[in-house]
Order: structure tokens, then C-alpha cells, then sequence
């Protein structure tokens, strides 16, 4: 009878498993049915979101509650749905420029007011009561900054309480006294899965309530619903899940609330090859999160293994935008073979709501247990300083791409423009552009240098990188970001 039993429950446990893999995988085939389509940059802004929380407002579904007020008197809005007996709380953009979340946030909303999916919805709106709190830091959202219009950081104000939307955090997890709380962050992309080249595209962490980083229940229940989330994004980004490191900090929220009796899941959105926008990204964190209050509705996570939780591998740092492997470099005379690690770092324009990048070279040497989200290597190839091309061009506008191509073949890196707009600090065409004064300094291979030369191989330049790009002189449809304008 006892083996009876236990058949029966393994049988039902393997249908409810079948059932949620199913769904997620519908979730993540039917996407683009909710995603919200206004929504298509990493830059969003406390105005970008309320036409929507606007429309909430007027849906009975939906009960929206001003909460607070940020330091400049922007509101910060509670949005709850469902009539559930558990409590699961989220919370995004505490770091004014990790928005990615809070776009699947609001993804999540058209998911709950679609017309598909209604058993699932059904079962999750009857077990849960979910509750969102989008964009807790509009003051950093609206200057594309990680603090608030104070200064401070706001994961570090669980103690002291000092910010207003810090207060708002505890006060809101205080009155809910939540089963679950979602902390959503996005984290550096130059994170990877440990020992491996694969971006640590979404990273997850159930943080530690003390010092000795024990496991009770309220953390144990994160640690299985982070197992089974790991398992569906592991579909859809194989080998891109890492563990955040889950040293107690005293004055994170998210190590707080576990103290409190929340069970607190950290998800973390990292970098995805072609995606700077993280809009794939988006996409997994609206599987992932739609998977996981699925998997908490049905009560399903109870039977999860913990042991799991500490199979997924930690994070590490040790990504390039771009490594150059095996490059020789003359130096006094003398050939040397070094690596270089390239990233790009974004300069706001346009009131931070856009940008343009500046190449930096990072760190050089060996390199061989570093990776890159792009790798050439160069072994065979000498670098070669650019030069600036002596004729004037009138204007930007007078530079075609079969003249630039043929200059970066010759040598040059740089061309003079007579005419500069004072505004202009960029160009999308794949080559730096100077004013007719500017003189080039003397060129020196090292870290923290705005890496420009050509890749030579037999007397022939096959590759230029111009601020840090890799262009293939040989392809005629190349995919470039950015060049510089230098006018001093």
C-alpha cells in the first residue's frame, strides 16, 4: 500500500511538472502577443510608464495604490491583482538603470489581461495575491543613474531608513508581510558563468539572513523556486545562469527581508550576445518570473530538490566585449605577443535617453582565462598605429563608406572635417573624425587607452579597430556602433 502511495504522488508530481513546462514554454513562444511595444530601449523613465499604470487604474481587476512620493515628488505606485491567501511581493528599479524588470513588469500585465491562458491564470490569481511595486528609484530612473536624487544607494538603506523610497520598500513589505518577494536588479554584463566563456545572462541568489548564511525555511523555499526557474531558463539560455554571491550584507534590503520572513528571490539580468538593450533579456525575466508564480501557485516548489540550488554555478568576472587573442605589438624595436580586453562604456546624450560608446582597453597581457562576447584572434597579425588622413573634408556628410573602407586599407584611422557641429561626439560611420587642427598624440598600447589601429598581416591591412570595434576591411556589410569625434 505504501509503495501504492508513493507511485501515485510521483505519477501526480510528474503531471503537474509536465503541465508547467508546457506552459512556459507557451509563455516564451507567444511573447510578442504581450510585450509591451512602446518599450525598446534599456532608457525608461518614470513618464514612460504611467499611460499604463493610468490604464490599470480604470481596470477593476487592478488595485492601484499611490504608496509614496521619491525625493523630486515622483509617485511611486503599488499595483495589486488576485484574491489569493499568499502574498508575493515585487519590486524593480531600485537602481535607477536597471530597468529590464520593470519592461517585463508591465509585459506581465498584458499577460494577465490577455485572453489566453485562463486555467493558469485562473490558478494563479485564486492561490496568490501579487503585488508590484515599478520603478522604486524614478529620480535615478529619470538621469539613467544606479542612486537616488540623494546620493545614496538605496540596497543599502534597509537600516538606517534614510531615503524616503527605501521607507516606502519596508513599510509597503511590513503591511503585506509577504510569502515571496522578487528583488529585481540587472547586474554588469561582463558577468559569466563561472569557468565558463557563457554570459551569466540571468544570475539568481536567495540571500542570506545572517553571517553564517544558514538555510531555514523562508530561505530554503527561494533556494527551490530559484532551482526550478534555473531548469526554464536553462531552455532558452543553456549555460547562461549563474548564482550571485550571497555574502550577508547588513544593509541590503533583499538580505533584510529574508530576515523578515520573506522569502526573497534576487534575479539579475546580465548580458546576452547582440541584446545591449536587453530586450531578450526582457523576455527571459517574463518567463522566468510568469514560471515562478506558477510554480508557487501550485505549490509544486515544495517537492524541489535544495540541493540544486548550489549545482548552478556562481558568477564570475571575467568577460571583454571584445578579446583580441595573439596580437604582436612592436615596441622599441622589439616584437611582443599580448591579448587584449576591450569593453565599451556608455556616454549619455540626448537628456539620458540615449547613448554612444567609447572603447577602452581594460587589460592586456595574457589573457587565456578570460572570454569575450566577441573573439578574434589575431595571432599572425602586427598592429599597426592609424594615421589621420591629410586632405580636409568639408563636411561629415562628404565621407562615403567605399572612401572610408579604402582609407582604413591605407593606413588611416582618422580624417580631417573642416565643419564640426559643437554637438557632435559621434559618428556611426566605422572611422574617427577630427578637426583639421587636431594633432595626434604619440600612440601608446596600454590600459585605459581608446584603442584605434589596423591589423597587418603580410604588408596588408585586413582588420581596423576604430574605438574598440572589430571592422573586417574584406565584408562589405559591416555592423558598426560608434567612432568618436576628437575637436581639441
Amino acid at each position: 500500500m505504501k509503495y501504492i502511495l508513493h507511485s501515485i504522488i510521483l505519477l501526480l508530481s510528474l503531471s503537474v511538472c509536465a503541465q508547467n513546462v508546457t506552459f512556459t514554454s507557451q509563455l516564451y513562444k507567444g511573447y510578442d502577443d504581450y510585450k509591451v511595444q512602446e518599450f525598446t530601449t534599456r532608457r525608461l523613465k518614470h513618464s514612460d510608464i504611467q499611460p499604463f499604470i493610468e490604464t490599470l487604474k480604470s481596470d477593476d481587476v487592478y488595485t492601484v495604490k499611490r504608496v509614496g512620493t521619491s525625493i523630486e515628488g515622483r509617485d511611486i505606485n503599488l499595483i495589486s491583482v488576485g484574491s489569493g491567501p499568499v502574498n508575493v511581493f515585487l519590486w524593480s528599479q531600485m537602481h535607477g538603470d536597471e530597468t529590464t524588470a520593470t519592461q517585463a513588469i508591465f509585459d506581465i500585465f498584458n499577460f494577465l489581461n490577455g485572453n489566453h491562458f485562463k486555467d493558469e491564470k485562473e490558478a494563479i490569481l485564486s492561490a496568490l495575491t501579487l503585488h508590484f511595486l515599478p520603478m522604486l528609484n524614478p529620480d535615478g530612473a529619470e538621469v539613467f543613474q544606479r542612486r537616488n536624487a540623494l546620493g545614496i544607494d538605496i540596497n543599502r538603506d534597509a537600516l538606517r531608513l534614510q531615503s524616503p523610497e527605501g521607507q516606502i520598500l519596508k513599510r509597503v513589505r511590513d503591511s503585506l508581510n509577504a510569502d515571496f518577494g522578487f528583488n529585481l536588479h540587472d547586474q554588469s554584463r561582463y558577468y559569466n558563468a563561472e569557468r565558463t566563456g557563457k554570459p551569466a545572462t540571468i544570475s539568481y541568489l536567495a540571500p542570506a539572513y545572517n553571517y553564517e548564511k544558514e538555510v531555514n525555511d523562508v530561505r530554503g523555499n527561494a533556494m527551490k523556486v530559484i532551482v526550478y526557474m534555473n531548469t526554464i531558463i536553462q531552455q532558452y539560455a543553456p549555460g547562461q545562469v549563474g548564482r550571485y554571491n550571497d555574502d550577508f550584507e547588513p544593509r541590503a534590503f533583499g538580505d533584510n527581508i529574508q530576515k523578515w520572513g520573506t522569502s526573497a528571490i534576487l534575479i539579475e539580468s546580465g548580458g546576452y550576445k547582440n541584446d545591449q538593450e536587453k530586450q531578450e533579456i526582457r523576455k527571459l525575466n517574463y518567463v522566468s518570473i510568469l514560471s515562478a508564480i506558477y510554480v508557487i501557485a501550485n505549490r509544486e516548489y515544495k517537492q524541489i530538490d535544495i540541493a540544486d540550488y548550489e549545482k548552478i554555478p556562481k558568477n564570475d568576472r571575467k568577460l571583454f566585449d571584445l578579446k583580441l587573442t595573439e596580437l604582436t605589438y612592436n615596441l622599441h624595436g622589439t616584437p611582443y605577443v599580448l591579448d587584449l580586453g576591450i569593453n565599451y562604456t556608455e556616454t549619455d546624450i540626448k537628456e539620458h535617453a540615449d547613448y554612444y560608446n567609447v572603447g577602452r582597453i581594460i587589460d592586456q597581457g595574457d589573457l587565456s582565462t578570460y572570454y569575450g562576447f566577441d573573439t578574434f584572434n589575431a595571432k599572425g597579425y602586427t598592429l599597426i598605429p592609424g594615421k589621420i588622413y591629410t586632405k580636409v573634408f568639408k563636411t561629415v556628410a562628404d565621407l562615403k563608406s567605399k572612401t572610408i573602407t579604402k582609407l582604413l586599407q591605407q593606413g588611416y584611422t582618422y580624417v580631417r572635417v573642416l565643419d564640426l557641429e559643437d554637438s557632435e561626439k559621434f559618428t556611426a560611420l566605422p572611422i574617427n573624425i577630427v578637426n583639421e587642427n587636431y594633432k595626434l598624440p604619440e600612440f601608446n598600447l596600454g590600459v585605459g587607452v581608446n584603442p584605434s589601429f589596423l591589423l597587418q598581416k603580410d604588408n596588408v591591412v585586413h582588420y581596423a579597430v576604430v574605438n574598440g570595434f572589430l571592422i573586417n576591411l574584406n565584408e562589405e556589410n559591416r555592423v558598426f556602433k560608434n567612432a568618436l569625434i576628437f575637436k581639441d
